[in-house]
């Protein structure tokens, strides 16, 4: 479905993107991660027929994005960060001005427009001018107008930006639904929203590619060792002294509550041992539970911590 080998882009002397190279297959929810100035935008302008490559390839559907960017507009539906719109139009007239220019047939363009109007919850706004609706209902705008010709991909950039909490879960779900008939790139910042919905993710770091991967995948290949949760009722001076004691705790951090942090070796399997030494303690066992490494912890190991890695 999407195909990038080698790409690159120059402004001037700066290289924004150097190298990249991803596949992305019908019907994946992709998301696309990495810190303000990695590339991200200059990437998805090229996909996006905005830009050209410096150097490479990308191909959408087995078109060039440089030598079929006509045919690959009509494929794809683009949310840029800051969404294109005309704010003296009404929401209604823009959305049939775009479902025109995205080439919709005149005898479907009602329909379709009818069709995003209610995917993107805008009947109540539909007669209003766009530049007097809040942030929320302009980005639901900016998502319709990508999706009013029925696109087989979309690509949406930070499509929850200043948003408030009750929006964000809106179009969080709004794309969660989409993502059952769309291939999707989703670029955020937020990060549990890429975990909730994106089926891998492509992290870019000064401009190439740190990783691209499942989130399981991604958490096998960095992991180097497991951590514990433990709470108990009572903690004495010598819990953490008595926890580092065992053979494969690499170390024991205090938190609040009585909780303990357990950093231990891989395959480890230490919860029948330690839950035992709760008990034979009276230190009155609440909980210990495994701790998964979330997108936060690869996000930072890949782009700050280790920026060698490669997976």
């Amino acid at each position: 479905m999407i195909e990038v080998e080698n790409l690159t882009k120059h402004y001037g002397p700066r290289r924004a993107i150097n190298n990249l190279s991803f596949q992305i297959a019908q019907g994946e929810v992709v998301g696309f991660l990495g810190p303000n100035g990695a590339g991200k935008s200059t990437t998805l302008n090229i996909l996006s027929c905005i830009l050209p490559a410096s150097s490479g390839t990308a191909r959408i559907m087995g078109h060039d994005t440089f030598e079929h960017s006509l045919e690959i507009r009509k494929k794809i539906g683009y949310l840029p960060e800051t969404p294109p719109l005309y704010q003296d139009m009404n929401v209604r007239d823009y959305l049939k001005f775009a479902a025109q220019v995205r080439g919709v047939s005149g005898k479907q363009i009602t329909s379709a427009v009818e069709r995003v109007i209610g995917k993107c919850s805008l009947a109540d706004v539909s007669h209003r001018i766009i530049g007097r609706l809040s942030k929320g209902y302009q980005q639901r705008v900016g998502l319709a107008q990508a999706m009013v010709h029925d696109p087989d991909i979309l690509i949406l950039d930070e499509p929850t930006v200043g948003l408030d909490p009750i929006q964000i879960i809106e179009i969080r779900k709004l794309i969660q639904e989409l993502a059952a008939s769309h291939t999707i790139i989703l670029s955020s910042h937020i990060l549990p929203e890429i975990t909730q919905i994106c089926q891998r993710v492509i992290i870019i770091n000064e401009g190439e590619i740190a990783a691209v991967d499942s989130l399981e995948g991604l958490t096998a290949s960095l992991r180097k060792s497991e951590r514990l949760s433990l709470t108990l009722r009572n903690s004495g001076d010598q819990v953490e002294e008595k926890l580092k004691s065992l053979q494969q705790v690499l170390s024991v951090l205090p938190e609040e509550n009585n909780r303990f942090l357990l950093e231990c070796e891989l395959n480890s399997n230490l919860q029948d041992e330690i839950a035992r030494l709760a008990l034979d303690n009276k230190w009155g066992l609440v909980e210990i539970k495994p701790l998964s490494m979330t997108l936060e912890d690869i996000f930072l190991k890949l782009t700050i911590e280790e920026k060698d890695v490669t997976v």
